[in-house]
């Protein structure tokens, strides 16, 4: 390599140094959100520092075709160094605050689609369901009011057959009566349960 290179490979490992302070102390300070899956915790550890060397022999192959000697590891530690030396407090108080900005702009954009669109969904749907119950209910109310107009003088004249009526007939039209309240009560208990539906 010409000295031109040997100097830029050391800049750059320079660089990558700090960086890979940089990240790590990102990536240890999320580390706690899965520490309690040992699995995580592994596979994270492994697949974050596979992935930044692959990153930094990366670069080191942009820069001088991957040739690795004994002062790219002296230029990654200096990094390293001048990172924790230097930076590390000032980037644990910019990191800690860029979280805290984007978790409030988290909070406030979920807030948002809670206020203009899941909260008017919901009260859409539940105007829908009231209303169709409303609906049902007074379809109902008007079927049973009907039959009541249509059956009443049905009913009054069947009574007075049914007074002239043999004994044995009389007891096969109560039995048939007790069919009719069993419907009745239940068409009863189904107007309740729309009324307590509809609130």
């Amino acid at each position: 390599m010409t000295l031109n290179v040997q100097f830029m490979t050391m800049i750059v490992m320079i660089i990558s140094g700090f960086y890979l302070g940089i990240i790590q102390e990102t990536f240890r300070r999320f580390k706690p959100h899965w520490k309690d899956n040992r699995f995580l915790v592994y596979f994270m550890e492994v697949a974050f520092w596979l992935s930044q060397v692959l990153l930094v022999f990366y670069v080191l192959f942009l820069v001088n075709a991957g040739e690795l000697r004994f002062y790219v590891f002296l230029a990654l530690f200096l990094g390293f160094s001048i990172y924790q030396a230097v930076a590390a407090p000032l980037y644990k108080w910019l990191l800690e605050h860029i979280i805290r900005i984007v978790v409030t702009c988290y909070r406030f954009v979920e807030r948002l689609i809670q206020i203009l669109i899941i909260t008017p969904i919901k009260y859409m749907i539940k105007l829908f369901v009231t209303i169709v119950l409303l609906i049902v209910q007074f379809i109902m109310t008007l079927l049973l009011f009907v039959a009541k107009v249509i059956f009443f003088p049905i009913k009054w004249i069947f009574y007075t057959i049914y007074r002239l009526l043999p004994r044995n007939i009389q007891n096969f039209f109560h039995k048939l009566a007790g069919f009719y309240s069993t419907i009745k009560n239940i068409g009863k208990k189904g107007m309740k349960y729309l009324k307590f539906k509809r609130r």
